[in-house]
């Protein structure tokens, strides 16, 4: 039997991968309910400037020159050595000229390298088409399996993807990390990622199950699928975690809330796809038979 040859039975232990996820979703949930997330001037509308000064500067010298405009709440983020992006509330043209203009006589020179105004308006908008958009994938990735493979597997990636989905954004809301437009383009990639590992496990289960010997339970075939897609599902995942964390390190603060998204989304995913998907779909299955008692085994 395919079993005996598998280090450990995973539909025997979907159990344990069933409490890690709660565990790990449970305080993300709580905490987008009592704290929510913290919001970019993307969605929250306001003003950004990427500076460079020409010699080193701190950002308490920053804030302090920043405080004779009432922004001493503004964040502010250091790029590198004397370079910051300022982030601050809605600034208007004149106000935006001379905070620069402070910085620059202030702190011994300053070189605008970016300015961009973001109206509240255009963050709801952008709220909106991201949902849209998660909805409109969720669909068209039910159709697609429920075409492929059958319903029920369509409702377990789907389970799978918003695992992932949830784990991201309690980790950003948990720790407060800001969530910008970058951070929808993070999040419709690890939705894309999800699903692609998840389909090949179901491609290989498909498989096994046209080559099932007689009497042999649907949950061995399930976890020898799993195990002989293993080294596929690791080397993907790491090849790709290795680049994200390269991004990480040296991409810049820019980067850094849609990278870290990325690497925990592809982390979760990689989990979700062995541990949640199969085994959410084999418990559907066991609903199936009790609701119809008397059929053969799926």
């Amino acid at each position: 039997m395919l079993r005996d040859r598998m280090p450990f039975h995973f539909i025997k232990r979907r159990i344990i991968w069933y409490a890690i996820s709660i565990l790990i979703i449970l305080p993300g949930i709580i905490s987008l309910f009592t704290q929510g997330v913290n919001k970019g001037i993307d969605f929250t509308g306001g003003s950004l400037l990427d500076v460079k000064f020409n010699q080193a500067t701190t950002i308490e010298q920053v804030r302090d020159v920043l405080q004779d405009f009432e922004l001493a709440d503004a964040s502010i983020q250091s790029s590198g050595e004397a370079d910051y992006i300022i982030k601050t509330r809605e600034l208007s043209e004149e106000e935006n000229k001379s905070v620069v203009a402070a910085l620059d006589s202030e702190l011994g020179g300053v070189t605008l390298q970016r300015s961009e105004r973001v109206g509240p308006v255009i963050g709801q908008e952008l709220i909106w088409k991201a949902i849209y958009a998660l909805l409109i994938a969720a669909v068209l990735m039910i159709v697609y399996i429920t075409w492929r493979f059958e319903f029920k597997q369509g409702i377990a990636t789907i389970v799978a993807m918003l695992h992932d989905l949830l784990v991201v954004l309690g980790i950003f809301s948990i720790f407060q990390i800001e969530v910008d437009s970058t951070f929808v383009a993070a999040i419709l990639t690890i939705v894309g990622y999800s699903i692609n590992d998840t389909i090949v496990i179901f491609d290989r289960i498909r498989e096994n199950m046209l080559n099932r010997k007689k009497g042999e339970a649907l949950e061995d075939i399930i976890n020898a699928s799993l195990w002989q897609t293993m080294a596929r599902s690791i080397n993907t995942g790491l090849s790709v975690i290795m680049v994200l964390v390269a991004m990480l390190l040296m991409g810049g603060t820019t980067l850094r809330g849609m990278v870290l998204a990325l690497l925990i989304g592809v982390i979760s995913g990689a989990f979700s796809s062995v541990c949640n998907a199969s085994p959410i779909w084999f418990d559907l299955k066991r609903l199936e038979r009790r609701a119809k008692p008397g059929t053969a085994r799926a």
